[in-house]
């Protein structure tokens, strides 16, 4: 039942949707919960999910592992929206990424026949430095074509 549709190319926003064999409360707690969202994502992540709330998440993926990212919850719309803030892409460790301007991930839930809508939206990359923005944007995209596959099994195997 998993199927992908992809945006057309543009440079400020990467969008996903995709469905899932799993109810939207399901899909909901593997979002919403910090543990949960960190075992599908590949992160460790301290802390819990709360509105206003940034936690650290350690990367957990084979050579992303010296990769922390801190992640700002923006909005827990239970059962159908969660965002969050972040700097896309902060591959380099001597680079301190806290001064440039963030992205915004959401995930919009919504229920259909046999399972869960899922759609992930990730926008804001026209404001990231000239220098890095092509290379976030683009590494981003494949990233969140790999969660698309991850958080699919990790919500259908549970």
């Amino acid at each position: 039942m998993t199927t992908t549709t992809e945006s057309p190319q543009v440079t400020d926003r990467i969008e996903k949707r995709f469905e899932v064999r799993a109810p939207q409360a399901r899909v909901w707690r593997a979002l919403a919960d910090a543990t949960e969202f960190g075992a599908w994502f590949g992160m460790t992540v301290e802390g819990t999910f709360a509105v206003g709330v940034t936690v650290r998440g350690q990367i957990t993926h084979p050579g992303y592992c010296h990769m922390t990212m801190d992640l700002q919850v923006v909005a827990l719309d239970a059962p159908r929206y969660f965002a969050y803030r972040w700097h896309p892409y902060p591959i380099d460790p001597k680079v301190d990424y806290s001064t440039e301007p963030t992205t915004l991930v959401e995930f919009h839930l919504a229920p259909v026949a046999g399972g869960t809508a899922i759609t992930i939206v990730e926008s804001g990359f026209d404001q990231i430095p000239l220098a890095r923005r092509a290379e976030a944007f683009r590494m981003d995209d494949q990233g969140w074509t790999g969660q698309v596959k991850s958080i699919t099994r990790y919500v259908e195997q549970s």
